[in-house]
Parts: structure tokens; sequence; C-alpha cells
């Protein structure tokens, strides 16, 4: 009996684009254990709608053990996760592939080198999840040593990442959302100029009145098209929508399929995140613009230079 194919293990929308991008590339059908939320049902449904190489699709909460214990080749989308820690220590798969978990997945390969380590930017973690980190690493090491890890990204890790990485028999393949922008579905905005919302204020890196400043300072030059971020709360995207020439578009998916196929150029206008590498390469050929504002632009003084 053949030995099943591989299963992508992924906890955010970003990362089931990435499966989705993989999936097309080697023409395999990949069943899909993903995080039981809203965001990710409808990212999914999405996916499939467009013709998503996707097998039969499992929502978890937790580690979905008797999937992963069938697939000996694990898609991954987190590898700070501790929970693909406890699993990959336990269960001990025979191949793993990395896909984005926006810009983490290069301080995951500079983990994987043996340069920092095994925790996202910025984290302090629980003495549970640091206790797991060696038996994990071991595992992707081991594997590694084997030829059978690597990376299938956007983003650009650099050369002399990828000549470290390769000393360790660690694959890089690099793709630009070929699949994403040939199934796209355009979606209506009411204004071809663009905002992307941000999770900074809630995650305690912004202060709510000087975000909504920003936003004031946007809608100020001319009428844009919100589109929040999936972990924005209630209350922030309600204050956003009250602001005048603001219209507030939740596509339910994330802004790289939401904006893939527009017909129009657009001018995209966001804070530093994961985008500013996932949108250029979707927009691609579309005449679109993309500014990245910083903290410090947060005026209207600023944002007119």
């Amino acid at each position: 009996m053949a030995e099943p194919g591989p299963v992508a293990w992924v906890e955010s929308p970003l990362q089931l684009v990435g499966a989705a991008e993989w999936a097309a590339a080697h023409a395999r059908r990949v069943p899909i254990a993903g995080r039981l939320t809203p965001q990710m049902s409808a990212t999914a449904d999405e996916l499939i709608a467009r013709g998503a190489w996707f097998g039969r699709g499992e929502p978890y909460l937790g580690i979905p053990w008797a999937l992963l214990s069938r697939h000996r080749h694990w898609i991954i989308g987190d590898g700070f996760s501790g929970q693909f820690r406890l699993a990959a220590s336990v269960l001990r798969p025979r191949r793993i592939t990395f896909v984005d978990d926006g810009a983490n997945a290069v301080a995951f390969a500079d983990t994987l080198r043996g340069r920092r380590t095994m925790a996202r930017p910025g984290i302090v973690e629980g003495r549970a999840a640091a206790a797991l980190a060696p038996f994990a690493l071991r595992t992707v090491d081991v594997r590694a040593r084997q030829g059978e890890v690597d990376f299938f990204t956007a983003f650009a890790f650099g050369a002399d990442r990828v000549e470290a990485l390769a000393d360790r028999r660690v694959g890089v393949t690099r793709h630009g959302f070929a699949w994403t922008r040939a199934h796209a579905r355009p979606l209506a905005l009411p204004a071809s100029r663009v905002v992307l919302g941000s999770a900074r204020p809630v995650d305690g890196h912004i202060g709510m009145e000087r975000f909504l400043t920003w936003v004031r300072a946007e809608a100020a030059l001319g009428a844009v098209t919100y589109l929040p971020h999936r972990r924005e709360p209630g209350a922030q995207r309600e204050a956003v929508a009250r602001i005048p020439g603001v219209h507030v578009i939740d596509p339910g998916m994330p802004v790289e399929l939401a904006l893939a196929g527009t017909r129009e150029p657009l001018e995209v206008v966001t804070l530093p995140s994961s985008t500013t590498t996932t949108l250029p390469q979707v927009l691609a050929g579309t005449g679109s613009t993309m500014r990245v504002r910083r903290i410090s632009d947060a005026s209207p003084a600023a944002v007119r230079r």
C-alpha cells in the first residue's frame, strides 16, 4: 500500500494560502488540518472555491494526533508553535516543509541555522514550550541531515542565509503567489486607495488614538477602502468606520486573496507588516503601488510629504 502523501497543519489564513501554493506547485492534493476559527473556515472555503488542491479538511483545536500519525510528511505553518514542538518530538515526522507564518519564516530559518533561539521574536515563552524546544529542534535536525527539511516561502532569505541552510541540508524554494494570481476573484472596492488595518493597537504596540490619527490622516487625502486585520476587535473597527471618508470592507480572507486580480491600479497604504513582502508579489503587473508608513508618520503633515 502506498504511503499517504503530505498533510498541511496550518493555524492562520496566510499559512493556508501557503499550503495552497505548495499543493499547486507540486500538483499534489493535500488534506488540511486547520485551526478552528471563523477566519480559517472562511479562507479555506474561498480557496476551495478557487480550485485549491486541497483534500479533506479537518478543523482542530489542539493537536490533530491521529491525522499527523497517518502522514509522514508534514507541511507546517508555524515552526515556533508549542504544539508543533510537542507533536514533532513525539511522532517524529519523516519529512517537514515549512510554509510562511509571515516574516517569522525568516526568524525560524535563523533558528534552524543556529543563529537564534527557538522562540518568536519579542516573545517570552513559558516553561513547557521552552523545555520542548531542544527535542523539536533535534527532530528537525535529524531530518535535515537526511535532506528531508525544506522551506517553501515568499520571503527573500538572502544568499548567506540560503547557503547556511544548504550547509545543513535544508532546502529553500521561493514562490511568488503564482496560483493565487492565476485563480483570483477580484473584490469590488469602493475606493482604489486602500488602507490596511493592523492588530498593533490590540497588541499594545501603538496607542489606539495614535492609530486612529493615522487613519484620519490617510482619509484626509481622499476616500479610502479600509481592510481590517483579522485580529482587530469590534471597537477598533467601529471607531475606524466613524472616520469620514473611510469605507470599511471586511472580505473575511487574507488581503493577498482579497486584492489579487484587481482590475484597476491600487494605492495600498500600510504600517510595517509582512504584507510589504507578500502584496507587491500578488499585485505585480497591475500598476499598483504600496506605501509603508512608520508610526512617526501618523500625522497629516507627515503623510502629505
